[in-house]
C-alpha cells in the first residue's frame, strides 16, 4: 500500500488511529509515548497498562482521550519497560499486526512512528525499511491513509529516503 513520510509531533496529527512505540508492559514514558500520554492525558496511560502485559509484537488498543484521533494502538516493538532492545523481527510483527487491528477496528487513517528505534535502540535506518516494507507490502480493508512519521529533521530525512528505496523497489 502507498504511505506518505510525515514529520511533526504524533501528539499533533489528526488521523483515525495513532500509534504509540510501546514496551510489553505498556507503561507509558518517554519518546513516542510520553509525547502521546502528554497529550492524551494520563488516562490513557491506566488503560493502557491495564492491558499489559503483552507479547513482544503484539498490540492494544485504548481510547485517545485528548489527541484528535479515536484509537491509540500501542504496538510492543520492545521488551517490558525500556529494559531491552528491539529486534528486526518484533519491529516487523509490531507494524503488522498495527496494520491489522487498525483494519479491525475500521480506521482509515493511521500515523505510524519508527518502531524499536528510539529508546529500544533499534538502528533508524534498518528499522525505517522493516517499517517501510511491511507497510508497503499491506494490502488493507479499510486504510486508505498512512503516514510513516519522523520528528527531528534528521529522523525524516532517514525515513524519507529509506521510503523512496523501498518504494522503487515495490
Amino acid at each position: 500500500m502507498d504511505f506518505d513520510v510525515v514529520q511533526g509531533d504524533i501528539a499533533r496529527q489528526s488521523a483515525d488511529a495513532l500509534v504509540n512505540a510501546a514496551g510489553t508492559s505498556l507503561q507509558m514514558g518517554s519518546g513516542v509515548a510520553g509525547a502521546l500520554r502528554r497529550g492524551a492525558g494520563q488516562e490513557i496511560n491506566q488503560e493502557a497498562t491495564s492491558k499489559g502485559p503483552v507479547d513482544l509484537g503484539e498490540v492494544a488498543v485504548t481510547d485517545a482521550y485528548d489527541l484528535d484521533a479515536e484509537w491509540v494502538i500501542h504496538a510492543a516493538a520492545m521488551p517490558h519497560y525500556g529494559d531491552g532492545e528491539a529486534t528486526a523481527d518484533s519491529i516487523r510483527n509490531a507494524t503488522q499486526h498495527t496494520l491489522e487491528r487498525a483494519d479491525d477496528l475500521g480506521a482509515e487513517s493511521l500515523v505510524v512512528p519508527a518502531l524499536g528505534c528510539g529508546v529500544a535502540s533499534f538502528g533508524l535506518r534498518e528499522g525505517a525499511r522493516i517499517i517501510a516494507e511491511t507497510i508497503a507490502g499491506y494490502e488493507p480493508e479499510t486504510l486508505s491513509d498512512v503516514r510513516f512519521i519522523a520528528y527531528s529533521d534528521e529522523e525524516y530525512e532517514t525515513i524519507r529516503t529509506v521510503a523512496d528505496e523501498v518504494s522503487r523497489r515495490e
